[in-house]
């Protein structure tokens, strides 16, 4: 099949403002979107930028708002957009460094505040810290978490707020607050515990909706809260 993917285009340093261009592409139904992207690049315009890598659903380089939900390219099937028109931007909220590539700096600096990594005070054991299945199980679902920042970009508290801590980073959090060998819960969750940390979530759950890892966003950002009230 023939389709038109309309996309936004934009080179600060030639460019006043975005502006969208349409390509003409053939397509099958079970290509992915990425794959589209490919074919203009290769064969229509090498000027078109975006980000990608692993192709495959695990790196989320990819993410973009495709018919205005973000999402993966490389997740996104033809079938599931097809129509007369695709409409492609860069993920909201962030700032454009060209076409379809956003500055994710901010993004990353809030994962890092929450401090993503385990920390046990004291000497390490003579043996590794185990975990039982049932403490894994609890945190299963957050470690899905590829920080693509689909979440993030759709979170409307993001888009008013950039000062809100987010739904990747608070899913982060959440990884680290309930994984029985880390030491370090309760400050952790005082360092969540302010306006713009958990409780500038207001359950929009926008950041579920597009998680292309299924992952209960809202819920996790909610234990937490629940968490800190009975500290």
């Amino acid at each position: 099949m023939e389709m038109h993917f309309r996309i936004q285009r934009f080179d600060p340093e030639r460019d006043a403002a975005p502006r969208f261009q349409t390509y003409l592409v053939s397509a099958e139904p079970g290509e992915r979107v990425l794959d589209c992207l490919n074919r203009i690049r290769w064969e229509q315009d090498g000027t078109l930028a975006y980000r990608m890598s692993c192709a495959h659903g695990i790196c989320g380089s990819d993410a973009m708002r495709i018919n205005g939900r973000c999402a993966l390219a490389c997740q996104k099937l033809v079938k599931d957009v097809a129509g007369p028109e695709v409409t492609i931007e860069p993920l909201p909220t962030f700032r454009v460094l060209r076409d379809l590539i956003v500055d994710l700096e901010p993004f990353f600096e809030k994962v890092a505040f929450v401090r993503p990594y385990l920390s046990a005070p004291g000497d390490p054991p003579e043996r590794e810290r185990l975990q039982d299945a049932a403490a894994k199980k609890r945190i299963d679902e957050a470690i899905r978490c590829i920080l693509c920042a689909c979440c993030t970009a759709a979170c409307p508290v993001e888009q008013e707020n950039a000062a809100f801590l987010g739904p990747a980073a608070l899913v982060r959090a959440f990884r680290y607050v309930f994984d029985s060998r880390d030491g370090d819960t309760a400050e952790r969750l005082r360092e969540l515990d302010f306006p713009n940390g958990v409780w500038g979530c207001v359950n929009h759950y926008e950041c579920t909706r597009v998680c292309p890892k299924q992952i209960k966003v809202t819920k996790s950002i909610n234990e937490l809260k629940r968490e800190i009230r009975t500290e």
